[in-house]
């Protein structure tokens, strides 16, 4: 690792630092600066209830005050008290709900990446022809179709219909059926990435002068072509993974996926306060530090690129 490579690693961290102090800030001052109390809707509270409760979660103090408590908190790793599942941390439930959704995008990313690359590289090869036309018009229409049609389709035609999968996701093989639907965008996506890609490294000299070696085409696709031709798959990396985290608020409801983007949906619903800032700073974090490898990543696979 030389030492530009290192400064280039040190200001992309020192960037993601800052990003993420900035959407604890912007998160908890909208926050707070909604006029309702989290207790005002409960009716059956007097005054002297709810300004009890405001007490035990801080909420009497000044917000300056209450902004540098919460940080201090998050740096030991403490969200607070949820205001809604009584008798519950922030953290213990955010844990609770990150195996599934760490399973689910871990999952949904792999199909989405191996998938993508296989049939763009498989559409540059055929260019032209019936099969890369059958693939562009795939994923064409798979591009246009929001995640929840895609989830839908599949939870009515292979869940119910065929009954191929459970329609649960905490029964046995349930988290595939969610994990295909989040993966199906960037899928297409990345297969008309990767078929650019192919096209364009194809086309360079170092490819026809290994060709003209007498290499064989299998060690020239693999070994050279398909190696360079990842570059713009792995800048995907990043909004890939933002994607699929965004979107399993939606699919994990309609798998009934007990995760993040389910607590996160649950705790809107019932104005939880502290789990909807806790749930978009851990979300916020995981985004901004997949773009940051992204970044990193991008730069060993392909040392050309020149760090600025």
């Amino acid at each position: 690792m030389n030492a530009k490579f290192l400064l280039y690693t040190v200001k992309r961290f020192g960037m993601a630092v800052l990003t993420v102090f900035l959407v604890i800030a912007i998160t908890f001052f909208v926050m707070h600066a909604i006029p309702a109390s989290p207790f005002s809707s409960e009716k059956a509270r007097s005054d002297a209830t709810i300004a009890a409760l405001e007490a035990k979660y801080g909420f009497d103090k000044p917000v300056p005050v209450q902004f540098v408590n919460y940080l201090k908190n998050i740096l030991r790793g403490d969200f607070g008290l949820s205001t809604k599942w009584v008798g519950s941390t922030v953290s213990e439930l955010i844990m609770g709900g990150l195996s599934y959704s760490v399973q689910l995008g871990l999952t949904g990313a792999s199909i989405a990446i191996t998938l993508g690359v296989l049939l763009g590289a498989i559409a540059a090869l055929n260019r032209g022809k019936l099969l890369d036309k059958v693939i562009q018009v795939v994923t064409t229409a798979l591009v246009s179709m929001p995640n929840f049609v895609i989830a839908t389709l599949l939870l009515i035609i292979f869940g119910l219909k065929l009954k191929w999968f459970p329609t649960m996701a905490t029964q046995e093989g349930g988290m595939f059926l969610p994990a295909l639907s989040l993966s199906l965008y960037p899928m297409a996506y990345i297969t008309r990435l990767e078929r650019s890609a192919m096209l364009d490294v194809l086309g360079q000299d170092y490819i026809r002068t290994a060709r003209a070696k007498g290499l064989r085409n299998n060690k020239v696709i693999f070994k050279h072509a398909l190696k360079n031709a990842l570059g713009p798959v792995i800048t995907y990396a990043g909004p890939m993974m933002a994607y699929i985290l965004t979107g399993s608020m939606v699919v994990e409801n309609i798998f009934s996926v007990p995760g993040l983007g389910r607590l996160f949906v649950n705790s809107m619903l019932r104005t939880d306060y502290m789990m909807i800032m806790g749930v978009t700073i851990v979300l916020a974090v995981a985004i901004i530090l997949m773009n940051f490898l992204a970044d990193v990543l991008y730069k060993v696979m392909d040392p050309r690129i020149n760090l600025s």
